[in-house]
């Protein structure tokens, strides 16, 4: 299976068991692993996103393909802001949080540079979507 048609589930799985050999790079982009807790099961929640690096820092964007309704994922972290991240091998704890202002303007160009769709995914919805930013915990 080419890693470029990698989905969810199966997704998450290669990418777990490789080690982000297969699965981190992505239909020219790149993916990494984010870990939530359901906000109403208390249960882990892991799927795959696009992110990039930001100075050591993870950014991903909340577009649920310009939906009026925020994923579940976003909604589970500004619950619980306190995520696990996998980054290639690199697996380890992370605090997420909204970017804002000029911040975000900055990221939401980062982004849509590497995922062009995410500018239609905004044409389609009134909502602002997020653009979050993931940090290493020390």
């Amino acid at each position: 299976m080419s890693t470029d048609i990698l989905f969810g589930d199966e997704h998450v799985r290669r990418y777990r068991e490789t080690g982000g050999e297969e699965g981190y790079e992505w239909q020219g982009t790149t993916c990494l692993l984010l870990t939530t807790v359901g906000r109403k099961t208390g249960e882990p929640r892991t799927l795959p996103l696009i992110f990039q690096d930001d100075d050591g820092r993870a950014v991903v964007v909340a577009s649920r393909g310009g939906a009026p309704q925020h994923p579940a994922w976003y909604l589970n972290l500004r619950a619980n802001p306190e995520v696990e991240l996998q980054i290639k091998a690199d697996d380890f704890s992370a605090i997420a949080r909204d970017a804002g202002g000029e911040e975000r303007e900055r990221l939401w160009k980062v982004m849509t540079s590497v995922w062009p769709a995410y500018d239609d995914y905004q044409a389609k919805t009134d909502r602002q979507i997020p653009v979050v930013v993931i940090e290493r915990q020390s």
